[in-house]
């Protein structure tokens, strides 16, 4: 099959990505794809290893009739609907019927606790709540403390909520373009950061899901006759960028496997290229890792021809043992919930082991100073996209009721990701770190303050401070430092303890899977904690050992 790009520079030179003043994504690119009445837009393999196959069409259907239900609730233009499910096929047909209604979606993974849950809820003034029967209870513990919310909507029934398939079947599947704008708002993610509760993402109509064009041609290669997997949580923006707007922008379908309650399975996971024609694969590199410690060779992978990774770096070991396993280079892609696809290591441009490739089409990039300058070539800095004098295609338009955060990301004529790398002779980004001190575990993106703050509400704790530690598996695990209070000894026993307790205050995969208690914590003059100087000292023991 020949590939969507072939020449790097040719490509790049002649890209254009026009956006029009009015778009909706449903109605203008996902139903041109419906129709064909028999075209696949989804392969869903349900939990019990049933497989259940949805054409465009009937996802068209379905989405109106969510779209034209939100209308008989009263939910307006431009209210938030917050939508917390795994991998159920309701979450394809929701978000395609949010952006039908111009309702603005707000995912959520089921990983959150209900403390997530009502800071969420109440940050993002949500007026609809979507979850499943599984999920209802953690939102009944705080919907009394969530005064925006007006509907509840269960996939499955719950007393109290509006069951998901009955307001589905008293909907009218008929709905008109609704015309809207371009910049109106379309979706929200979440992200974490370091000083703070996480930040809303805000992206709109026509930039981001036209934007990832440049993810689903040139990075996926998908075409109309790919099936393509990713392996992602409902709840992180993955799910946007290579599950739902990439392949559909393309004409592809997508692979999914609900596989609720299950840990990762490598043998399981195999096994679903010999069961399925799927073409095209998306995992995070914790995936990958696990992955090639399976005898490939075993398996068979009849109509797999493309491979990708992102999240976080591919050690090139992993890169050449899958390549050995299965016969496909694994292809790595950079972005940010912010963004669309920004740089990665394209089929068409030569793969340097360790670099994560040059700048995606419609991106210019630069390595910065502090004060927005370019820096030389080899020289580490921040990682910069040019906004000016023209904004790419794809970018979040604000950190929404965070104007602080919003300008403190642009530096000039740049947004500053946050990252640092070097760029070499031939544009390629070589990958240092991150310039903040998010913790990157199994492509998790987890905030430090968050964890702080669920350590620090337990009495035993007097600070804390959390980094992310090197592993082989995960990338980094998350590590605390604790000082503790007085009348508290430094056991193992309250080691367990703290962590059970994070698992209890936060999302569980944020909970420290290292503790080390301390008589105290590196600080700056003015007292905040310098987790650099904790990162050193690990790295520093790290070389000894």
């Amino acid at each position: 099959m020949a590939r969507n790009m072939t020449d790097y520079a040719a490509t790049c030179r002649s890209f254009q990505l026009p956006t029009p003043a009015r778009f909706n994504w449903a109605f203008d690119t996902f139903d041109a794809w419906a129709r064909d009445p028999a075209k696949l837009a989804l392969l869903w393999v349900a939990a019990d290893g049933q497989p259940r196959r949805f054409t465009y069409a009937e996802l068209a259907e379905r989405s109106r009739r969510f779209a034209n239900a939100l209308a008989g609730l009263g939910v307006a233009a431009g209210e938030r609907v917050f939508v917390m499910l795994p991998r159920v096929h309701q979450w394809w047909e929701i978000v395609l019927g949010c952006i039908r209604a111009r309702a603005v979606s707000v995912p959520g993974t089921t990983l959150l606790t209900p403390k997530d849950i009502e800071y969420r809820l109440n940050i993002a003034e949500a007026s609809v709540v979507v979850t499943d029967e599984d999920n209802q209870e953690k939102i009944e513990r705080v919907i009394a403390r969530c005064p925006t919310v007006k509907h509840r909507i269960v996939v499955g029934r719950g007393a109290g909520w509006h069951a998901y398939e009955p307001l589905l079947a008293r909907a009218s599947a008929q709905m008109a373009h609704p015309r809207n704008a371009s910049g109106d708002p379309m979706m929200i993610y979440f992200t974490s950061g370091t000083t703070g509760y996480p930040k809303m993402v805000l992206h709109t109509h026509a930039s981001y899901p036209i934007g990832h064009v440049i993810t689903g041609k040139f990075w996926l290669d998908n075409t109309p006759d790919d099936l393509h997997w990713t392996i992602s949580d409902t709840g992180w923006a993955q799910a946007a960028w290579t599950c739902l707007f990439a392949p559909w922008n393309m004409g592809a379908a997508i692979f999914v496997w609900d596989a609720r309650g299950k840990r990762f399975e490598p043998e399981e996971t195999l096994t679903m290229f010999e069961r399925f024609p799927i073409t095209t694969f998306f995992a995070p590199p914790t995936a990958y890792r696990m992955l090639v410690q399976e005898p490939l060779r075993k398996y068979t992978f009849p109509a797999l021809r493309h491979c990708l990774g992102a999240g976080e770096a591919v050690n090139p070991e992993v890169i050449a043992a899958w390549k050995e396993g299965t016969g496909h280079h694994i292809h790595e892609g950079y972005g940010q919930t912010e963004t669309v696809l920004v740089a990665a290591t394209f089929p068409a441009t030569p793969w340097k082991p360790g670099s994560m490739g040059p700048a995606a089409p419609g991106h210019r990039l630069a390595i910065v100073d502090e004060d927005g300058r370019e820096l030389p070539r080899g020289t580490e800095g921040d990682i910069a996209i040019a906004v000016r004098p023209e904004r790419p295609v794809g970018m979040f338009s604000e950190y929404w009721k965070n104007p602080e955060a919003t300008a403190k990301c642009h530096r000039g004529d740049w947004y500053v990701t946050g990252d640092r790398a070097s760029m070499d002779e031939d544009g390629y980004i070589w990958f240092v770190g991150r310039a903040d001190d998010v913790i990157n575990s199994a492509s998790y993106r987890i905030g430090p303050f968050e964890v702080e703050s669920a350590l620090v509400e337990h009495p035993a704790v007097l600070e804390a401070a959390v980094i992310g530690k090197a592993d082989a598996l995960r990338g980094e695990i998350v590590k605390a430092f604790v000082v503790l209070a007085p009348g508290y000894p430094p056991t193992d026993a309250l080691a367990g303890e703290l962590q059970a307790h994070v698992k209890t205050v936060t999302a569980p995969y944020k909970y420290p899977r290292e503790i080390e208690f301390v008589l105290d914590l590196p600080k700056t003059i003015s007292g905040k904690i310098r987790r650099t100087e904790l990162r050193q000292l690990e790295r520093a023991r790290a070389t000894k050992g």
